[in-house]
């Protein structure tokens, strides 16, 4: 099977270890399909300085196909992280330096070639959304944006992935069911501690997590993901994939960064903790 990522990347800022690590919603999708036995790629823009370097030698390293990869004068995009003694990532701010493109018409000829493609809200591809649709089977990521701003793009979507951490099962299932109405045939609701749903059709499977001794949370969701949309392709039932995801992303847990791929950083404005 084939997956690309589309849309955003990042580096990964660590001020408390002074590192750097390749990540982004759309960037670790690819990634980790590429591990979980897919055929892989992603299309984005990178920098031309030292993170967008870093993040392609990183994509060259995992084999992710960087065939309609663009390179852009300029930084690439980044964002800040810091982590609590459970592990736990909290964003403390971005920029998206030259991330932001609109696919043009050899993308989508290109993209058509492929069984998924997964972007989300952090990419900033709405408005291309239906021209995606169009060319290729459609993942998205809608994290924890509200409800008014799903419900337009969700007519586009076969894989919906909705953030809701803490959320009970009747809430993540009254979600699931409305995100079927409006077109997805894949609703996955991600709760944090509490596990994921996951909907095919409308028949739900609750998912618990997998116990692990987790370092750094960061990717968690994205892996989970990554590794369920393979399962699905590969035709697994929804709870054997969804088994397999949670499992996977627990292991995810117990590594440093998104995926890996450390690179020590220097900023002027950042100064690692001492």
């Amino acid at each position: 099977m084939r997956i690309c990522g589309v849309g955003d990347n990042v580096v990964d800022r660590y001020p408390q270890r002074g590192l750097m690590y390749p990540g982004g919603n759309a960037l670790n999708v690819a990634v980790h399909a590429a591990r979980c036995g897919a055929e892989a790629a992603y299309l984005g823009v990178l920098g031309t300085d030292e993170a967008g370097r870093h993040v392609r030698a990183a994509l060259d390293a995992e084999g992710v196909g960087t065939d309609r990869v663009r390179t852009a004068d300029g930084p690439n995009a980044y964002a800040t992280v810091r982590l609590d003694a459970e592990g736990n990532r909290h964003f403390a701010g971005s920029d998206e330096g030259v991330s932001r493109f609109t696919p043009d018409d050899a993308d989508l000829d290109w993209l058509a070639r492929f069984d998924l493609l997964h972007t989300g809200d952090c990419s900033g591809l709405e408005h291309a959304l239906p021209r995606l649709a169009g060319a290729c089977p459609v993942s998205y990521d809608f994290s924890d944006r509200p409800w008014s701003y799903a419900e337009p793009l969700l007519r586009h979507v076969r894989h919906a992935v909705f953030s809701r951490p803490g959320a009970n099962d009747r809430d993540a299932l009254a979600l699931a069911r409305a995100a079927h109405r409006a077109g997805p045939r894949i609703v996955v609701v991600t709760r944090g501690g509490r596990g994921a749903l996951v909907s095919r059709d409308g028949v739900p499977h609750l998912q618990p997590v997998t116990p692990a001794e987790v370092v750094d949370t960061l990717g968690a969701g994205d892996s989970f993901v990554a590794r369920l949309s393979v399962a699905l392709l590969g035709g697994a039932a929804v709870p054997d994939a969804a088994a397999q995801a949670a499992a996977y992303a627990a292991e995810v847990c117990t590594h440093e960064g998104a995926f890996g791929h450390p690179r020590v950083f220097s900023d002027p404005h950042i100064a690692p903790a001492r």
